[in-house]
């Protein structure tokens, strides 16, 4: 399968389906990517769009990641 028939097929799922992969397979493709330098500077951008075209303010989403640092640590 193509990278375009792969995106054509994803983007044809429906709202729910999109979550769940999302969801599911996000942690699993990045596993190997971030370890390439740079990479996480190519994804950043694009991470960012996401949280600004949701509408979440940056303020909320630094909380959020404080919140879930804090987490992370006490585990």
């Amino acid at each position: 399968m193509t990278t375009e028939e792969i995106k054509s097929a994803l983007l044809g799922l429906s709202i729910e389906e999109k979550k769940t992969f999302i969801i599911d397979t996000l942690p699993e493709l990045t596993k190997e990517v971030i370890k390439e330098p740079g990479f996480m500077l190519q994804l950043f951008p694009v991470l960012l769009a996401i949280v600004k075209e949701s509408g979440m303010d940056l303020q909320q989403l630094l909380q959020f990641a404080t919140m879930m640092g804090e987490q992370q640590k006490q585990e």
